[in-house]
């Protein structure tokens, strides 16, 4: 009596402790994106250098004021001049009283007097390294004539960029209402500028002695990015550059780049706050958030070869041949930024064909397609298809499709139309004219022919 009752009791639970447990090892998880850190910056951008993937974003596309990290695209500029040989790194320059003009008497500076004379060079670390707004709107004069002017090629040079959310009023990033950028448009300006080795090789600099001038003794500068200075509590040692910024009405800004091993990020963060903690020390999440977004990086993504050349991608179907079908690779292999608990074959990947089918005579090479892998819907890479060999023609079929094209031209149509037209034409006067004939003409006169006569008498 006791073991009746035991067993069914037995068998219940087992069987739910068997649905309780079953999901946890025999159902595989689907991928998902790592979660990102927590970050208090109004907008956030971090990308591969590599791939130009974007690994996190947050209100990248905001309007917001960029502060100093304008200088970016002065300097940018400058370099650029020197490029097309207009102005040298060793070029002295002399700073100008018009130079001076509207600059904030709290803003960062240098020191420069209007008369001094200073190296291009100089000019530039004071800028990138000091965050000097005079030395921007000196470097401005040189290379444009006139601040205004350089101002409307820092707006044009951003809109050969791409930057859609962008305007310029000044060299050096003062507070103007009209004066703002994104996170986005920052990332295409400083990836830019990366273009020449002197940017970095500036303002990843940590200290620079400017030496004496006309009006000076030598000065020391000490680089304002404290993630590459180290004894700063945000010191990074994967961190490189780029550009500092802040006032009130920004916030504090920051672009910079990290690399580790195989990876290389560009970082923007604006609009951060600066608080004072309980220990009356002070943080800037400008620089607070920027690491974060870095450890998450690299803790969390890896290069994964997700296509090879010779992997079979799809086929194509083949028309005027005596082939149905060729085969279809990627013309390059394709590596992607992924989250380390991706695999490649997690990934969708859709193949858009460019005609189908494709028309032989096809050479092993032709782009036939496109292949779009994608993550959770959002597509990383896209990449052209090519035929993995040659596919010949048939004579016959590309004859007998000459012929129906040449037939459904528009003006064999109308052709082919008005003989048709014609020939009506003619079979109705020849139905109609034969009739008459018949009734009045030759089978009128036959009959008379060949009738009864009667007799003939002699």
């Amino acid at each position: 009596m006791k073991t009746r009752r035991f067993l069914p009791v037995f068998f219940l639970t087992l069987l739910l402790l068997v649905q309780t447990v079953t999901p946890a090892w025999a159902e595989e998880e689907e991928p998902k994106r790592i979660p990102p850190p927590e970050i208090q910056s109004k907008a956030a951008l971090l990308v591969d250098q590599k791939t130009g993937a974007v690994v996190y974003a947050k209100q990248e596309k905001d309007e917001l004021y960029p502060a100093s990290t304008t200088k970016i695209m002065t300097c940018l500029l400058v370099l650029e001049a020197i490029d097309q040989g207009k102005l040298s790194l060793s070029q002295e320059v002399t700073a100008t009283a018009s130079a001076m003009e509207g600059l904030a008497e709290d803003g960062s500076t240098a020191g420069i007097q209007p008369g001094e004379v200073m190296t291009v060079e100089s000019l530039l670390y004071c800028m990138m390294m000091g965050s000097a707004n005079e030395a921007s709107t000196i470097l401005g004069e040189q290379v444009a004539g006139s601040v205004e002017a350089f101002v409307e090629a820092m707006n044009a040079k951003a809109k050969a960029l791409g930057c859609e959310n962008t305007h310029f009023m000044n060299p050096h990033g003062l507070h103007d209402s009209q004066h703002y950028t994104s996170a986005w448009d920052l990332y295409l300006i400083t990836k830019e500028a990366l273009e020449y080795p002197d940017f970095l090789r500036i303002c990843d600099t940590r200290d620079h002695t400017v030496p004496a001038t006309n009006l000076s003794e030598e000065r020391t500068l000490h680089n304002t990015n404290f993630l590459i200075r180290s004894g700063r509590d945000y010191y990074n040692p994967d961190v490189h550059g780029v550009k500092t910024g802040s006032h009130s009405q920004a916030g504090h800004c920051l672009v910079s780049t990290a690399q580790k091993a195989s990876l290389s990020f560009l970082c923007v963060v604006l609009g951060a706050d600066r608080v004072q903690k309980e220990d009356n020390s002070w943080w800037t999440y400008s620089f607070g958030d920027s690491n974060l977004l870095y450890k998450w990086g690299f803790e969390n993504f890896n290069y994964q070869t997700v296509l090879k050349e010779e992997d079979v991608a799809g086929e194509a179907p083949v028309a005027l041949s005596s082939v149905d079908h060729v085969t279809l690779c990627p013309i390059e292999a394709v590596e992607l930024l992924l989250p380390k608990n991706v695999k490649p074959e997690d990934l969708e990947k859709v193949v858009t064909l460019t005609k189908d089918p494709a028309e032989a005579p096809i050479t092993a090479g032709d782009v036939l397609g496109s292949l779009s892998i994608r993550l959770e819907g959002e597509e990383c890479a896209t990449v052209d298809l090519v035929a993995l060999t040659d596919v010949e023609a048939s004579r016959l079929r590309v004859l007998w499709r000459d012929v129906k094209v040449f037939f459904s031209g528009t003006a064999v149509r109308i052709a082919a139309g008005i003989i048709l037209a014609l020939a009506v034409i003619w079979g109705v006067w020849k139905l109609l004219f034969s009739r008459r004939r018949y009734r009045y003409g030759r089978n009128v006169s036959s009959r008379g022919r060949n009738g009864y006569r009667g007799r003939r008498r002699h």
